[in-house]
């Protein structure tokens, strides 16, 4: 059976400031990555680190150590170009040795731009070509359903990649299904590359769609630890697949990065990366 990721803290004001703590740890490591590489997307980096911390250390049942044991649950993230935050998350889970993160991007490192996991212990599926995710994460929720498996499969989306068609077909045959297994995770941050959502092309009412096909809705704080706890946890029983619209700020924790376009794939110089440590540390 897979080691059981989740931390032995029993009330949710404690779980909620554990996984507050490895999101501030996770968020350092993956904005020297970038800054190091001098590539990447440290906004979208800093938008979804709270929503990995929930997951992996608190709600998800994982083996570092037998990456791919069947028992595990699942996580594939969708907006692949986040690495930074992503292989932050996994190194402190356990999956590698944090050492190897210095390696971001270098020649012949198995920490590409965007996950592959024919390299990278503890990737899923190779995503990057955004649209992708969830119709995997559909197909291997389709799958525990079909062998009574008892896993369950977490996919976390960009809100500007929900412009992609095959996410509604995919999100219409989960519905259909009643895929109780799947949780969908919208980060709702509003920024994508060099445009908000909603003036590229408008999403809302979000909620709302995602119930017309059939699914559970829930939206909260995306940074709020104790509201997204007891959503990710297992805790809740549920007939639907599950879409929690997380309402997150790209560049979080940076004041210059917070809700700026422009940080989507910037990098910072070096006196912007002293303050952003300055504010991420303190």
């Amino acid at each position: 059976m897979p080691v059981a990721s989740k931390t032995t803290i029993s009330t949710l004001e404690d779980r909620a400031a554990h996984v507050r703590e490895m999101a501030r740890q996770v968020r350092i490591r993956s904005l020297r990555m970038v800054f190091e590489a001098r590539q990447g997307h440290p906004g979208g980096d800093m938008s979804i680190t709270d929503v990995l911390a929930a997951l992996y250390f608190d709600a998800m049942r994982y083996n570092p150590a037998n990456p791919v044991d069947p028992a595990r649950d699942r996580f594939i993230l969708s907006k692949g170009h986040c690495t930074g935050a992503l292989y932050s998350t996994l190194a402190k889970a356990g999956f590698f040795p944090e050492e190897e993160l210095s390696t971001y991007m270098q020649p012949l490192s198995r920490l590409n731009g965007h996950p592959n996991r024919n390299k990278t212990p503890g990737v899923e599926t190779n995503t990057g070509p955004l649209g992708h995710g969830l119709p995997v994460a559909v197909g291997i929720a389709i799958a525990g359903q079909i062998d009574k498996a008892d896993y369950r499969v977490f996919v976390a989306t960009g809100d500007g990649e929900l412009q992609e068609g095959s996410n509604w077909e995919a999100a219409m045959t989960a519905g259909h299904r009643k895929l109780s297994n799947l949780t969908l995770i919208v980060d709702r941050n509003r920024l994508q590359q060099g445009a908000r959502t909603e003036d590229t092309v408008g999403l809302e009412p979000l909620g709302d769609k995602w119930r017309a096909f059939g699914w559970d809705v829930a939206e909260v704080d995306g940074h709020d630890h104790a509201a997204l706890l007891p959503l990710l946890d297992g805790s809740q029983t549920r007939e639907k697949p599950l879409c929690i619209i997380a309402n997150t700020i790209k560049g979080k924790g940076v004041s210059f990065m917070e809700d700026q376009a422009s940080w989507h794939h910037g990098v910072p110089n070096a006196e912007q990366f002293a303050q952003a440590m300055k504010e991420l540390e303190a």
